[in-house]
């Protein structure tokens, strides 16, 4: 009778780590890492050596120091008595609010421009190849100065408003005023506010948040919620029937009364800016510098979107179109919803590049003299601390903070929309 012996386990040696093609990857992976921290430990300590002896060692007490300058733009309450930790604080909602605003923009203008550049109307096609053509090529900053340069000269100043016999006059109904000055808009207000809750007491991090805005998103938000769950409904009958219900004015309906509803409640009305002396006082001031960093960067990045958006359509096979169009649907109801829903899957990845681009071109505000991050902390912050390393690296941590936050909010919409095979 013959037994079975397992084979001979061999034996771990140290050699193997370089010889066996089953140890080799990770050992070379493991000492290159080894390598790379010894060398990342080296220049750190190396710095901050060097810093130490030059009077400099790396702290962040500054930002507790008063800042000393004033910020034009701005959504909170700020003077130049406020810490330049507010002053950055000041800053970065100064870039979000130019980011959201342009990536919102350049998207809408994007896709208008790359639909019609495949619009069947010579003229409407060829102006549209002009627009691209001319935005792509010439650098963003030039465009912000070109944009802002026109606002200063082409607009009249707010003596012109002046008088009986003013020379310029106030637009839709004497509410907005557009001035070389920026542009003067109605504020929202309210007879019977719910007043401010204040967040973070008296630090320098401290702001007031309106229970007005806060009732009005938990509103909007269910009211929205309420409208999807309409939709998925009338989907689910669409699938079950083939008869698809009318529920526009439902949708509408949950989504404006509840709206309509609080702001009465809450007394709203406008607020006009009205000429007082040498200015307009009253409304929401938009200074031209936001302006033309906003309409420079909107219309830049759309050139670059329009193209991911043609090429997006054009992978899509024609016989899309063609099927489409046998089952009786009109042009743009094809588009709407048989091309653009497919076209997605190509259009999102490179978009998420653009909205990448588009924020981090935002740091070129300071050419026109919009406060952003880079203007407070990167800029006047910097040149009065001295801190360059610490205000670098901060603007650097922030910059990719707000890099892979919408890179991953696009990510996450991308594998939302991506086509699902049966």
């Amino acid at each position: 009778m013959t037994t079975i012996t397992d084979p001979p386990k061999h034996q771990f040696r140290l050699s193997m780590l370089l010889y066996d093609t089953r140890y080799r990857a990770a050992t070379i992976q493991v000492v290159a890492l080894f390598v790379f921290m010894l060398l990342a430990a080296w220049l750190i300590n190396n710095t901050a050596h060097n810093l130490a002896e030059l009077g400099k060692p790396i702290d962040f007490g500054f930002f507790g120091e008063v800042a000393s300058y004033d910020i034009n733009q701005r959504l909170l309450d700020y003077t130049s008595q406020d810490t330049h930790l507010r002053a950055a604080l000041i800053g970065l909602l100064n870039t979000l609010v130019v980011a959201i605003l342009g990536c919102v923009t350049a998207t809408i203008l994007g896709v208008c421009v790359g639909v019609l550049r495949l619009s069947h109307n010579w003229l409407i096609a060829r102006l549209m190849t002009v627009y691209v053509e001319m935005f792509r090529n010439v650098p963003v900053l030039l465009w912000i100065v070109f944009i802002m340069a026109i606002l200063i000269e082409m607009l009249p100043a707010p003596s012109a408003f002046r008088g009986s016999n003013a020379s310029a006059s106030m637009i839709l109904g004497d509410s907005v005023a557009l001035t070389n000055r920026g542009i003067y808009v109605p504020e929202a207000l309210f007879s019977h506010s719910l007043g401010n809750i204040h967040l973070f007491g008296s630090s320098s991090l401290r702001f007031d948040v309106s229970l007005d805005l806060v009732a009005f998103l938990i509103v909007l938000a269910a009211g929205l919620w309420a409208s999807h769950r309409i939709k998925l409904r009338a989907d689910r009958i669409q699938e079950e029937t083939g008869d698809r219900p009318t529920t526009w004015y439902l949708r509408a309906g949950v989504v404006l009364v509840p709206v309509v509803a609080l702001l009465a409640a809450l007394g709203f009305h406008l607020g006009m800016p009205e000429l007082k002396g040498f200015n307009f006082s009253g409304g929401t001031h938009l200074r031209n510098s936001l302006i033309a960093l906003w309409l420079a960067l909107s219309l830049y990045t759309a050139a670059f979107i329009a193209e991911i958006v043609r090429a997006g359509i054009l992978a899509i096979s024609k016989g899309q179109t063609e099927a489409a169009a046998a089952l009786g649907l009109r042009p743009g109801r094809v588009m709407r919803l048989v091309i653009l829903p497919q076209a997605l899957r190509v259009i999102v990845p490179p978009l998420i590049s653009q909205y990448l681009n588009l924020t981090k071109n935002s740091s070129l505000a300071i050419a026109v003299g919009y406060m952003d991050i880079t203007g407070t902390l990167g800029g006047i912050t910097m040149n009065q601390t001295g801190r360059e390393l610490e205000c670098v690296l901060l603007l650097m941590a922030i910059y990719l903070v707000i890099s892979l936050t919408i890179s991953g909010v696009m990510n996450w919409y991308n594998e939302s929309v991506k086509l699902r095979e049966r």
